[in-house]
């Protein structure tokens, strides 16, 4: 277990370039001057059913922004927050009920640009204990978790289009058993996938 985040620590403090959600789709040139908001999520590892797992959420279906779809816990940066972390804390205090003196962080992973104009900042940790998990009513439909072993394998990724604004867009997707698993999540997953394969 250990070997496991020792291994994961190692690799997070050499951690390679950006991503974002234009990745997939190279001809897409991005404005220089284009204002981001600064947000952060966490990316909860916890030991279950005899291996290690992902904890993501089942966005709420009332709400206006992304109803319905897989994320992980987290939001926009508050001034009242002292680091990144601390966000990502925060909001997953909120979200879920995970206390954050239960959380030990590892590292965080490059950032990630959205196509709704944040610059989100990829926060791994362990949940060192059990929690009684308590879904914010108001933004989140569902936790669950997915095994650590299965988001790991790159293969378990497909590469995907739809049409926005005109164009294809394509972007990842890691679909885990009635679980669709697309877009600005999915792209952070494969993130990670690959800062762990790399020699």
């Amino acid at each position: 277990m250990s070997k496991t985040i020792d291994h994961i620590r190692e690799k997070l403090e050499a951690s390679g370039a950006p991503s974002s959600d234009y990745d997939l789709n190279p001809e897409i040139v991005l404005p220089a001057e284009r204002k981001l908001r600064s947000a952060a999520v966490l990316v909860p590892l916890m030991r279950a059913q005899g291996e290690w797992q992902i904890v993501l959420t089942m966005r709420s279906s009332a709400l206006k922004h992304h109803p319905g779809q897989i994320a992980f816990p987290g939001g926009k940066h508050d001034p009242s927050d002292a680091t990144l972390e601390d966000t990502a804390l925060r909001e997953a205090f909120e979200e879920i009920g995970l206390p954050r003196e239960k959380v030990k962080i590892l590292g965080r992973l490059p950032t990630h640009e959205t196509v709704t104009g944040f610059t989100v900042t990829p926060i791994v940790g362990v949940i060192t204990s059990e929690f009684d998990v308590m879904p914010e009513s108001g933004e989140v439909a569902e936790v669950f978790q997915v095994p650590f072993s299965f988001l790991n394998d790159p293969k378990n990724f497909q590469m995907q289009f739809r049409r926005w604004r005109g164009q294809k867009r394509y972007y990842y997707t890691v679909p885990y058993g009635p679980y669709y698993i697309w877009g600005a999540t999915a792209r952070m997953l494969r993130m990670f996938a690959d800062t762990l394969a790399r020699p």
